[in-house]
């Protein structure tokens, strides 16, 4: 799994691959239980998927630019667009359907 700040987020969006992207923070207490299960996705999809973190304190003006509002928000992208998002502390198989329907 990836922790991304602002440069090696954008090196890794104009690739092209299908990533995750979870915006959380520290602080968080949905967060920390969503934790686990974006590192086991992340194992599970090594190197068909681009799993990684981004910590909103740290990079506010990315979290902004993607509108995030709350987190944890998961946000997919494909050829460098976003093509899927949620909100929320979700079951593992919400992440996996989504990361499925555009491998």
């Amino acid at each position: 799994m990836i922790h991304f700040n602002k440069e090696t987020f954008e090196t890794a969006l104009a690739e092209g691959k299908l990533m995750m992207v979870d915006f959380w923070a520290e602080w968080c207490g949905p967060c920390q239980m969503l934790g686990p299960v974006i590192e086991s996705l992340a194992d599970r999809y090594e190197g068909r998927a681009v799993v990684g973190k981004i910590n909103t304190d740290e990079e506010q003006a990315l979290a902004m630019s993607f509108q995030i509002t709350g987190i944890p928000t998961v946000i997919f992208f494909k050829d460098g667009k976003e093509i899927d998002r949620l909100e929320g502390v979700m079951p593992p198989d919400a992440f996996i359907q989504v990361l499925e329907k555009n491998l």
